[in-house]
């Protein structure tokens, strides 16, 4: 009886230690989704029902109201457009950049490569704040840009403009070393192919090595549209002009002092995730396959 009473005990214990990590996994997403389904909820509630006690999670009167009036009372669509415009171009500057980046290192050996792949290595640890300062001094003093000479005076440079923006992130080192990574896993044989069959190092990029670098390119899109869509400090610091807000310093200049219109605000964040949420759904199988083929962990 103690025997055959030992499997049962050992399946129990199998049963409860996946109940338990069943549970946490249920929990922990419960965290992670609730302030979204929150914003949802906020978005479409009346504004007397905003500070109710206690909350509803479901409105007493859904208004989709709420929304055509956000967008009517603040510039959101202007704004909007100057995210858009900014994320997509920074991001198809991202994509080619690091892609070519990558082919170098893996395809390319030359001198120094070492030391330019250790040192774009160490600026991953310098947070960007750090060099926003600087940045802004070079924008601003720009030769021959926005009104400037040539020793970058009597204008204003890059400064509130697109360029201004698109610059900082037109390559990015995460994307070099993932595209490296991808590159060396393919077979050298494809380059030497390529190269008896005459077709120069540019030609075995496009035609070879960047279409089957597909899952890496989407990886490094979709983290790069993210990132550069939902970036504040630097739009805030190199924008001076309404005309040239993103949404999200638009969403931070609605709070007032006294009284923030929080259910128009979370009707206009609600909308300024819907391009993270499309992107992201189009690209996830890629992002995973990118991600894990590559080899990097994080």
């Amino acid at each position: 009886m103690r025997r055959s009473s030992l499997p049962l005990r050992i399946r129990s214990t199998r049963w409860l230690g996946l109940a338990i990590r069943q549970l946490v996994v249920v929990v922990l997403m419960a965290l992670v989704v609730f302030p979204f389904i929150w914003m949802l909820v906020t978005s479409l509630t009346p504004v007397q029902d905003v500070f109710a006690w206690p909350p509803r999670l479901v409105p007493s009167h859904v208004r989709w109201e709420n929304y055509a009036q956000a967008v009517e009372r603040y510039a959101f669509w202007r704004c909007f457009w100057n995210s858009l415009v900014v994320a997509v171009l920074a991001t198809a500057s991202i994509v080619i950049v690091d892609s070519l980046a990558g082919y170098a290192f893996a395809g390319l050996p030359f001198r120094g490569a070492e030391a330019i792949y250790t040192g774009g290595l160490v600026t991953v640890m310098i947070p960007m704040q750090i060099t926003m300062i600087p940045l802004f001094v070079m924008f601003k003093h720009a030769p021959l840009f926005g009104g400037n000479d040539l020793l970058g005076a009597g204008g204003h440079g890059l400064v509130d403009s697109y360029a201004g923006m698109i610059v900082p992130w037109m390559a990015s080192t995460f994307g070099t070393l993932l595209m490296l990574k991808y590159f060396r896993m393919l077979p050298r044989e494809l380059i030497d192919a390529a190269r008896l069959d005459g077709l120069n190092e540019l030609q075995i990029f496009v035609k070879i090595y960047f279409p089957l670098a597909r899952p890496a390119v989407a990886s490094v899109a979709l983290l790069s549209f993210t990132e550069v869509w939902n970036t504040f400090l630097w739009p805030l610091i190199i924008t001076s002009s309404e005309r040239m807000r993103t949404v999200q310093v638009e969403m931070a200049s609605i709070k007032d002092q006294y009284f923030t219109d929080w259910h128009l605000l979370m009707a206009l964040t609600a909308l300024s995730c819907l391009p993270v949420l499309i992107v992201y759904f189009a690209g996830q199988k890629h992002v995973t396959r990118g991600i894990a083929f590559s080899g990097i962990k994080g």
